[in-house]
């Protein structure tokens, strides 16, 4: 393998960021604001919170196996309990949570307008690239895991 790591375009934070900041300079330009102040806030608390331990329990299992969070390095496990018995990405599912949490406690429509470019960025640009390294890496292991736990979306 010439290098072993997934070839994200890449780092999903930097993706994350660059399409909120996008979203953000959106809105300065055209505003919107569509949805009241007491179901956004409680809303876009309760997805941050549930972002945050999504996150944190997804990290934990990660440490647990001795294999990197960055898609930028080797992996050295397939990693399968905590979250990972649910869905492939929960660190992705946490990211999109806080997004839109964020989105929705600054009232900012234009990020959330962005959100479905963002996922298909996401999609295409890491988390296909990274089954494509996790297969060519773990082999079988991989594939039965792929087979049956779902991706995020």
């Amino acid at each position: 393998m010439k290098h072993d790591h997934a070839q994200v375009i890449a780092p999903p934070p930097i993706l994350y960021a660059a399409a909120f900041l996008l979203g953000l300079y959106l809105d300065s330009w055209v505003p919107l604001r569509l949805i009241p102040r007491g179901p956004r806030s409680l809303i876009g608390g309760i997805l941050l919170g549930t972002a945050t331990a999504t996150a944190a329990m997804a990290a934990r299992e990660m440490r647990n196996a001795d294999t990197p969070v960055q898609p930028t390095r080797p992996t050295a496990a397939i990693v399968q309990s905590g979250p990972y018995h649910f869905t492939r990405n929960p660190i992705y599912v946490s990211f999109t949570l806080a997004y839109t949490g964020l989105a929705l406690l600054a009232n900012r429509i234009w990020p959330l307008l962005l959100l479905p470019l963002l996922l298909k960025i996401m999609r295409v640009g890491v988390i296909e690239r990274e089954e494509d390294y996790l297969e060519a890496k773990f082999g079988t292991e991989y594939l039965t895991y792929k087979e049956n736990i779902p991706r995020w979306f």
